[in-house]
């Protein structure tokens, strides 16, 4: 009923949700700068303080899931990461504050904006890797043992933080060299539970990966060996990677808008399409190194993986060289339906690629005299 995976997870999961209530100090920081206990503070104004707090996370959340909604979905286990490390963060914050009562609200209001990231990737997440672990359709059956496991680790958690608590009451040095501790292992723990998930779905690094492994030597590698070999942290903060791996997916723009395009590329577009532009529902341009896909209104899910694989294959054929379209088109002819057998063999899922949403899409009608975009 459950795979070995889904155990893996629950024992690291478990560990983490442990270490994560061991830290109740950020609580008693909280209310210490905010007057607890002192005759000079009012209620009004504490009130003021927590309310601008709470506010901020919630304007935090909502700009978040604006600006990354689409994203989280197709990168689910590095925004799983993340959200750990921004609850982390959160907790930093917190136990900042009272060292800087000029800039307390200030401080409080990062740390509430911090854990409003985590509540709505860990959300979103949560789903889409639920779906993951239902080999048998039975999502709520797994949400519902996932939620009572997490709630027993975490009551686990707040006990021993209550011992810890009383253990380091009154000496920052030792609640310090705790909280840095705990906040390491906690790190380790979310690191070790995401990068053993070996999702068989299809994103942008994935299709990558298994895409230059299989022209390289024609066989395609398991979802488990991509696990291994994929990236979960974001690439902006292993700017090396870029220098030692070559990132095919970062060379590939699906769903270019056509009035980007200036008079000469779409004349050029249209003539490199030929008559390939009647059969497919995209179209593919290179622009500064970057292979454009630009998709048509009327695509479906196959069509949009058909075509962000093909510009896969443009951009591994570059190297440096002008890409040519004739190039990337006979290789589609020759070895696409392969590939995409050899795919389904190895136990990926080829319904759809996990993508942000297309926002840009075109229209174009082809005729025996002419060729039109709209």
């Amino acid at each position: 009923m459950f795979g070995d995976e889904f155990f893996k997870q629950l024992y690291l999961r478990a560990f983490r949700h442990t270490l994560g209530p061991c830290f109740p100090q950020k609580l008693s920081a909280l209310l210490s700068a905010i007057g607890a206990g002192e005759k000079s503070a009012t209620v009004i104004g504490a009130t003021f303080q927590w309310f601008l707090r709470d506010l901020t996370g919630m304007l935090g959340g909502v700009l978040f899931t604006f600006y990354q909604g689409s994203d989280l979905d197709s990168n689910a286990k590095m925004w799983r990461l993340v959200a750990d490390l921004m609850n982390d963060l959160g907790m930093l914050m917190d136990l900042l504050s009272p060292l800087f009562p000029s800039a307390f609200l200030f401080v409080v209001c990062l740390g509430s904006l911090s854990r409003s990231f985590t509540g709505v990737a860990s959300g979103a997440t949560r789903a889409a890797l639920t779906q993951h672990f239902a080999l048998q359709n039975n999502a709520a059956d797994i949400s519902a043992k996932e939620g009572s496991q997490e709630t027993m680790a975490t009551m686990i958690g707040m006990a021993l933080g209550m011992l810890l608590a009383h253990i380091t009451m009154g000496n920052s040095l030792a609640i310090w060299f705790c909280f840095l501790l705990l906040t390491v292992f906690h790190m380790y723990a979310n690191y070790k539970a995401v990068n053993c998930l070996a999702l068989t779905s299809l994103n942008f690094e994935r299709t990558s990966i298994l895409l230059q492994h299989f022209m390289k030597t024609s066989q395609v590698l398991s979802p488990v060996q991509v696990s291994s070999m994929e990236h979960v942290l974001p690439t902006w903060t292993t700017t090396w990677i870029s220098r030692n791996s070559k990132l095919l997916h970062m060379q590939v723009d699906l769903g270019l808008r056509v009035s980007s395009l200036g008079r000469q590329e779409l004349m050029e577009l249209l003539h490199s399409s030929g008559s390939h532009c009647e059969e497919v529902k995209y179209l593919l341009v290179e622009r500064k190194e970057i292979i454009g896909v630009i998709v048509h209104k009327d695509a479906i899910a196959t069509d949009v993986l058909r075509s962000y694989i093909h510009a896969l294959v443009m951009a591994n054929l570059t190297e440096g060289n002008k890409p040519t379209h004739s190039e990337s088109q006979a290789w589609m002819d020759k070895q696409y339906e392969v590939f995409v057998q050899k795919l389904k063999s190895s136990g990926w899922k080829l319904e759809r690629l996990l993508a942000p949403s297309l926002i840009w899409t075109a229209n174009w009608m082809s005729k025996p005299s002419d060729k039109k975009i709209d």
